[in-house]
């Protein structure tokens, strides 16, 4: 799977007293890109839930701060599947800085599937599995 691309623009509240982005910032916009790219395949997770029973909940995060974004810089998440197993996946993503192409924040974020009821782990629906198989093109664990 190429990547998939949301953009992001800097607005004064998501800025420390530096005029930097605070640091767990980051961690939302990869949120809210990794939201994007399920609806962009087809898949709202309110549908998960109410089809599947199934949640998404992150495990694991490993968050490399390469340069600082500022106050109305525009930025892009880019986000792509590294590894796809039965109930996780995870995903790279890389935050871009438009006008300079400066990588300023990369990510590896590995996401399980959680049962809406026990809120234990839960493995993929084949239909869903599938899906993201079909979205992947790299090693599957």
């Amino acid at each position: 799977m190429s990547n998939f691309v949301w953009p992001i623009r800097i607005y004064y509240e998501d800025t420390d007293t530096g005029g930097m982005v605070y640091y767990a910032n980051y961690l939302k916009y990869m949120e809210r890109a990794r939201t994007e790219w399920l609806r962009s395949i087809g898949i709202e997770q309110d549908t998960l839930i109410d089809e599947y029973a199934i949640l998404f909940a992150v495990r694991k995060v490993s968050v490399d701060y390469l340069h600082p974004g500022l106050f109305n810089d525009q930025l892009e998440v880019l986000t792509e599947i590294q590894k796809l197993g039965r109930a996780s996946i995870i995903f790279e993503q890389t935050i871009m800085r438009l006008h300079d192409n400066q990588k300023i924040c990369q990510g590896e974020v590995k996401i399980v599937g959680i049962d809406a009821d026990t809120k234990g782990i839960k493995v993929f629906p084949k239909p869903l599995y599938q899906h993201f198989v079909d979205q992947h093109q790299g090693q599957l664990v």
